[in-house]
């Protein structure tokens, strides 16, 4: 399973950016799919999750602000992110649980990170 985020760039603050992330390669199903964001000199640290049944929860940090949703049928999901702080400046990586077959554990699959800058 490959995951390929794309959308990140340079945004003032308030400003609004949209990022996606879309997974392909061969596999049986994508189940929750998530975004992380690695601020530099921090730890990654969770920001909002789609389960396949479209339940969504976010950090504190960023309820009111993103919104996460999915489009299941192409195994892509999206990242909304309103009023945007420079504190929300990160690498933001997208992840997902996918099962490669029938039966097979539910494993956990990174994408390569996208930059987003939120300047003051």
């Amino acid at each position: 399973v490959q995951l390929q985020a794309s959308g990140g760039g340079f945004v003032q603050a308030g400003g609004s950016l949209g990022l996606s992330c879309a997974a392909s390669g061969t596999f049986f199903s994508v189940h929750t799919m998530a975004w992380y964001r690695q601020a530099p000199g921090n730890e990654r640290e969770f920001v909002a999750h789609s389960t396949s049944a479209h339940s969504t929860n976010y950090a504190d940090s960023v309820k009111g602000r993103f919104t996460i949703s999915r489009d299941s049928a192409k195994n892509t999901v999206y990242l909304q992110m309103n009023s945007l702080k420079p504190e929300d400046t990160a690498v933001y990586y997208c992840n997902a649980g996918a099962q490669r077959f029938p039966g097979d554990y539910i494993l956990t699959y990174w994408g390569k990170g996208t930059l987003v800058t939120v300047s003051s």
